[in-house]
């Protein structure tokens, strides 16, 4: 049996955090709080110091280590905020520090995990593949291994963050976060369930990288075969033994969402809410919008991280337009004569459609001759207006094809 973090070991954690990182603050979400009928907050750990909230169990864990142990170094693995909070903590503490990375690890992420001292290896295409590097680097070197999420003291760390919750908002009822290994919502289930038996703690998993269904069906951690998300920061493919043991004794539900469920949350939050997410900071949120789950108001969910990087939020904004019916992207088929172009954008112009690009194309062997297909990308005020777009295109004879998201 494994045994579990308890309350003193997390209230211990925040002494030892104190002055280290930052409380961050919970803001209002109205456009949530609107859709869900009660409170709904957001807490803010994407403006923690290195991005994440990763910083708070990485320095317990090593702040932890003996001197001796801290001479030897430390070493670690991760696509991107664990690496950054693994090295700020170890440059704090006097540590030199080694990290692995994906090789299709953000380059922001990469860039910043440099610069805070630590010396970058890519290897693997998974989080799950530069785990073993990083295992076998502690070998070879002796340098000691700070795991992402299944030790202890790390889940301790993470715990603080339902301190601070409790404190900022006494009366919530249900506490939501993503879930990539367990340690934050093991963390934060550690110190909800010791003061306010009554919280509700709901995990959130991308429906591509979701090992905790399985795994909690199964009795015991189980790996996927395979995984892919655009939530880079919650992609791993097998829970963790410590922290499979707290999210089945602890977590009340353990629920998943879609790539287009993070993409329309993320948009919301950058529109309406002024934040700068990443996809796996927006998992809990991604919940509350898709209706994934039920919950009661007050609600607190939390945004984990905001290391995206630049490339993949202009996709994922895109991506979140289409989903929302306010980015169409259309292939039309009409006759090759001279003004049928100006023709078919003059009757989108009409409908007030807005042509970002377009590509006209005689080529295509599926064409019967004289037809040509013009490709285009268009803004639309939503779902409604892409609705009445279509229906007055296919109304004048054209006909229209719909790219889905993706």
């Amino acid at each position: 049996m494994t045994e579990l973090v308890g309350l003193a070991e997390v209230t211990a954690a925040r002494k030892l955090l104190t002055g280290v990182i930052r409380e961050t603050p919970l803001e209002p979400s109205r456009p949530l709080s609107a859709a869900l009928g009660g409170p709904v907050w957001l807490k803010c750990e994407h403006v923690q110091r290195a991005g994440s909230y990763k910083v708070r169990g990485a320095y317990v864990r090593i702040a932890r280590l003996s001197a001796a142990e801290r001479d030897r170094g430390v070493v670690a693995a991760s696509a991107g905020n664990h690496a950054q909070g693994v090295a700020l903590a170890a440059g704090l503490l006097g540590a030199a520090a080694t990290v692995f990375m994906p090789v299709g690890a953000p380059l922001p992420k990469v860039a910043a995990t440099k610069g805070y001292g630590a010396r970058v290896e890519l290897v693997g295409n998974t989080v799950d593949e530069s785990l073993v590097a990083a295992e076998d680097f502690a070998n070879r070197t002796g340098a000691v291994f700070i795991h992402p999420f299944d030790h202890p003291d790390v889940i301790a760390g993470q715990g603080t963050v339902a301190l601070e919750i409790l404190e900022q908002c006494p009366e919530v009822r249900t506490i939501v976060a993503g879930v990539g290994g367990g340690g934050l919502i093991s963390g934060i289930a550690v110190a909800a369930k010791a003061l306010r038996p009554e919280v509700r703690v709901i995990g959130v998993q991308a429906a591509g990288a979701a090992a905790f269904p399985a795994s909690l069906k199964a009795g015991e951690p189980v790996r996927l075969p395979a995984f892919a998300t655009i939530a880079d920061g919650i992609a791993v493919g097998r829970p963790g033994e410590v922290t499979f043991a707290h999210v089945s004794k602890l977590v009340d539900e353990i629920v998943t969402v879609s790539d287009e469920d993070i993409s329309r949350a993320l948009l919301m939050l950058l529109e309406r809410g002024k934040q700068v997410v990443e996809p796996a900071g927006a998992a809990g949120v991604a919940a509350l919008m898709s209706g994934a789950v039920s919950v009661e108001a007050p609600v607190v969910a939390v945004l984990s991280g905001g290391n995206i990087d630049p490339l993949l939020m202009l996709r994922v904004i895109e991506h979140g337009l289409a989903s929302a019916g306010r980015f169409l992207r259309i292939t039309v088929r009409c006759a090759d004569r001279p003004g049928q172009l100006a023709s078919l954008l003059g009757l989108i112009a009409e409908h007030r459609g807005n042509v970002v690009d377009v590509v006209h194309q005689r080529q295509n062997p599926h064409l019967r001759l004289g037809e040509v297909e013009v490709a285009l990308s268009v803004e639309t005020r939503g779902a409604e207006h892409s609705d009445r777009l279509i229906s007055a295109l296919r109304g004048c004879g054209y006909q229209v094809d719909i790219a889905q998201p993706g």
